[in-house]
């Protein structure tokens, strides 16, 4: 499971021209899941979303996590994280978890996240969104579980 993790000032996920999910200060975090990732890796992705630190202490460190700074958490489904793009000039998807499966493991994770922090937004498996962030710093990580 990947998780693109963006420190953002604000983002917001539109389906339709609908808001359907925003933050102020927090993380938008881009999940894709690959063809072997159980709840298993959705649980531990999920920890180290909410414990990793990369927000500024005061010291102008990254000392604090998301869960420190009760910033909110906004998870947006993306399957052409888990591309295979090791060659040639077209991604490859057969790493990528199937979609009816996929759906599953990201609502698993959205429903923990939803019971373990309380500023979390989504966006919707499978839908065409449109995503617009103000990245702070910026900061921008890849996590795998």
């Amino acid at each position: 499971m990947i998780g693109l993790i963006q420190r953002v000032i604000r983002a917001e996920v539109q389906v339709d021209k609908q808001s359907i999910g925003q933050i102020e200060q927090g993380l938008l975090v881009l999940v894709g899941m690959q063809k072997n990732d159980q709840i298993e890796q959705a649980d531990k992705l999920l920890h180290r979303l909410l414990n990793y630190r990369l927000f500024a202490d005061a010291d102008d460190k990254m000392n604090l996590s998301v869960s420190d700074i009760q910033g909110g958490l906004l998870l947006v489904p993306q399957f052409t994280l888990a591309a295979d793009t090791k060659k040639g000039l077209r991604p490859s998807f057969s790493t990528a978890k199937p979609p009816a499966e996929a759906e599953i493991l990201f609502n698993h994770l959205l429903k923990q996240a939803k019971t373990q922090y309380e500023h979390v937004e989504a966006g919707q498996f499978g839908a065409d969104m449109q995503i617009s962030l103000v990245n702070d710093g910026p900061v921008t990580f890849s996590l795998s579980v």
